[in-house]
């Protein structure tokens, strides 16, 4: 049989997918089974699609918009895009969905039998970047991380049929020491977006401003702050260290491969001596390597 030929639709969703390059941590690698690699890849398509849509991030030219059927006067609307893009959602759970990468997501919704409350939460968490900015306390941010990233770990259980209520806490506690090491790594670019995930009470506490953190280099106030953060990503990540116990085979790998990207991440921070002005320190390969040999040494075992 011939392939059918590739359409403009089937490129833009690739450009989309070929951002998995830049995380801490492989999207899904070559040694899960076939089947968890796309669930794991049509997941992350979903994300990436929702987090451009609510960072502005969007190819130019509003092909998304015009996928999602957005109108080209609103192509900017951020909220009126996730609102299409919560539309074509729902399209997937009973089978006419428009866009490429919710096409893709639709067999592995159907296959593994997922539920909607998870892409929900990741819709919410950019609706919420629309309109707050600022998070007072640590208890704020965990909120948030409720929406933006513990979704995304149990969708990762869900696919690999290792969900459980325990292994869903521990997952919930890596998800979001995860994305509180993206937010150290992304202050600058963050705050270009007049976005902060640096609690202000934090702030205070470290004598912090807006414009410390605007600075081409970090002073001893703002690295002290970004080290008080990261250590209590690395608590969580440890506290987070026995799912990766609690299974076994490639499945134990994978989540392996995330917990030490997070570590390989933080470790990269601190090799900068915690002054993430100049851009995000990121780990090397080496240096991931070695910190997912670690877990894979120290989890413990558990269920």
């Amino acid at each position: 049989m011939t392939p059918a030929p590739r359409t403009r639709s089937d490129d833009h969703a690739q450009a989309t997918l070929g951002k998995a390059a830049d995380e801490n941590f492989p999207v899904a690698p070559f040694f899960v089974p076939q089947a968890w690699r796309a669930g794991l890849t049509a997941v992350y398509g979903y994300a990436r699609l929702v987090d451009d849509i609510g960072d502005g991030d969007l190819a130019p030219g509003g092909r998304d918009a015009e996928l999602l059927g957005v109108p080209a006067g609103r192509a900017d609307d951020r909220l009126a895009l996730l609102d299409a893009l919560e539309d074509d959602l729902g399209r997937v759970f009973d089978g006419t969905p428009r866009h490429p990468l919710l096409r893709a997501l639709q067999p592995v919704v159907d296959s593994h039998a997922l539920t909607p409350g998870p892409f929900l939460g990741l819709l919410e968490a950019n609706r919420q970047d629309q309109q707050v900015r600022r998070y007072e306390t640590y208890d704020d941010l965990l909120a948030y991380c409720e929406l933006s990233a513990n979704p995304v770990g149990r969708l990762v259980l869900a696919i690999t049929g290792a969900a459980s209520p325990e292994r869903i806490r521990r997952s919930d506690m890596i998800c979001t020491a995860l994305q509180i090491v993206e937010h150290l790594q992304d202050v600058t670019e963050d705050l270009g977006r007049d976005r902060i995930y640096l609690p202000a009470e934090d702030m205070r506490r470290f004598h912090v401003t807006e414009a410390d953190l605007a600075a081409p280099a970090a002073s001893a106030s703002v690295r002290a702050l970004v080290a008080f953060e990261a250590e209590r990503a690395r608590t969580l990540l440890d506290d987070g260290l026995p799912l990766v116990g609690s299974v076994r085979g490639r499945l134990r790998l994978l989540l392996a491969g995330f917990t030490g990207g997070g570590r390989a991440a933080l470790k990269a921070i601190e090799q900068a001596g915690f002054d993430v002005a100049a851009g995000p320190p990121k780990p090397t390969r080496t240096g991931l390597l070695r910190e997912v040999g670690a877990v894979l040494r120290t989890a413990p075992k558990e269920g």
